[in-house]
């Protein structure tokens, strides 16, 4: 099995995945105009309006916390120092640059997935790559594809991963064994799944903004610490990613690889522009402007806050702290509680421990909502299948807080990379109807109204759409 798993992850990460994902996002950074630099401020304007909400949907707001709760977990502690660990410092420097690149991927593929969104036998709003698949494309059974990868990747292997880093985290901080973690676990998951989409998003809503400001503030006191540092650190970031700190051609040759393939890989893993998963959370909502557009604004916010803010943090506070130490065999979450705790003192082991237990639980939540509606999808609108499938879920996180971590992270390496993979290809082949929704949203902005989807302007769009989704209220 192990073998299986790693030739997948040396095949898809070796050369297919970091070519497709770099080529789709320049791709699309340029047919869109760099809007993620462009429009950066806009996204924050889209943002200030985002509370609103109907009968059917959540707000953007409640749906950009839920995408975050899915992004903000094991990626932004352990795999950062996952990262470090096996990249050295360059991999830093390429997940900022995959995350940048990836903002335009996450506007496409957030944007389709509000267009093409329908109802559920409960009135509520669903969609994401799999609908636009099947509804966009014509295809089915790449919806049916995506939807199992999904399934497999964010319903069980992604939240084994999650359940993994809390267990370790609390086994080093209080010493609790890992089965009693596990336990736990189970039981609070319990309580927020069987509640549905709007009791997680919720949640969300409540715990990821405070979350994110308190690991902001600790990773700020911890440069404000060491920052006469800071330049020389950062120095070493850059000059890492291009193998400048290697002597020879080889061994420079071999860092940048290195660099590139940990860093895009943890990247992704972290804030997931283009595998598909967080256009799951966009389509439920009801957007405003109630435009498709509007949520791809607020899904390339995500992916700033993600990477470029959480995971810097995470970056920084290792980096500075001295203890990154390449062959010494700490890395994960370890490496980042060593970090915090030579930083601030003994505490920084339970403040991580507790940061990773809000940041792993909240994605342990919103994966399962994703797989939720993806499961949906394949039992056509139906939902006979749910309470077998979330009892899958809570013993996939009881087997990942008892697990091995480098089995586990392979396995979500594969998957993820599977999911990534299918998804690209689809919003790839729909890039002109993004492309198209952009411009009108952006002319309508240029002309001072406030943008709205007509989608009898397009009549080649509005056959694929479901009935009543778009119409004028």
């Amino acid at each position: 099995m192990d073998i299986i798993i790693a030739f997948i992850n040396d095949l898809l990460w070796g050369t297919v995945l970091i070519y497709l994902l770099l080529g789709v996002g320049v791709f699309f950074t340029l047919r869109l105009g760099f809007i993620q630099f462009r429009h950066f401020g806009h996204m924050f304007s889209v943002l200030r309006n985002s509370r609103k909400s109907d009968a059917a949907g959540i707000s953007s707001f409640q749906a950009l916390c839920t995408s975050l709760a899915a992004r903000v977990g094991t990626g932004n502690l352990a795999g950062v120092a996952v990262a470090l660990y096996l990249g050295g410092p360059g991999a830093i420097f390429w997940m900022w640059v995959i995350a940048l690149i990836g903002m335009s991927t996450a506007f496409v593929e957030s944007t389709l997935a509000q267009l093409y969104k329908v109802k559920d036998e409960d009135g509520n709003y669903r969609g994401g790559p799999a609908y636009y698949m099947e509804k966009g494309l014509g295809l089915r059974w790449m919806g049916v594809l995506f939807a199992i990868f999904l399934i497999i990747a964010f319903g069980l292997v992604f939240n084994a991963v999650q359940a993994n880093s809390i267990s370790a985290a609390m086994d080093v901080a209080f010493g609790i064994p890992h089965w009693a973690t596990g336990l736990a676990l189970v039981v609070l998951a319990g309580l927020i799944i069987f509640g549905g989409l709007r009791t997680i998003a919720r949640f969300a809503e409540l715990v990821v903004p405070v979350m994110a400001l308190a690991y902001l503030l600790i990773a700020l006191v911890v440069v404000a610490i060491n920052i006469t540092e800071l330049p020389g650190v950062l120095s070493l970031i850059v000059k890492s990613a291009f193998g400048l700190e290697q002597a020879g051609g080889g061994a420079m040759g071999y860092a940048i690889s290195q660099a590139l393939i940990n860093g895009i890989k943890r990247g992704l893993f972290s804030n997931e522009a283009g595998m598909g998963s967080a256009p799951n959370a966009a389509a439920s909502a009801t957007p405003y402007p109630p435009h498709p557009a509007s949520q791809g604004y607020v899904q390339m916010l995500g992916v700033f806050t993600d990477t470029i803010v959480i995971c810097t943090c995470t970056a920084s506070i290792i980096l500075l702290s001295g203890q990154f130490e390449p062959g010494s065999g700490v890395t994960g979450i370890e490496l980042t509680q060593r970090a915090l705790s030579h930083e601030v003192g003994n505490w920084g082991n339970t403040f991580i421990a507790i940061a990773i237990l809000f940041f792993a639980f909240t994605s342990i939540v919103a994966n399962y909502a994703y797989a939720e509606n993806n499961l949906i999808f394949l039992e056509h609108n139906h939902k006979a299948g749910l309470l077998v499938f979330r009892l899958f879920v809570l013993g996939m996180v009881m087997f990942g807080s008892i697990g091995e971590l480098p089995t586990i992270w392979a396995m979500a390496d594969a998957s993820m990379g599977m999911m990534a993979l299918t998804n690209l290809v689809a919003i790839l082949l729909l890039s002109g109807v993004a492309i198209k929704l952009a411009r009108d949203y952006n002319d309508q902005l240029k002309l001072g109204k406030v943008p709205s989807f007509d989608p009898t302007k397009y009549p080649e769009l509005n056959r694929q759409l479901e009935e009543g989704i778009w119409d004028k209220k």
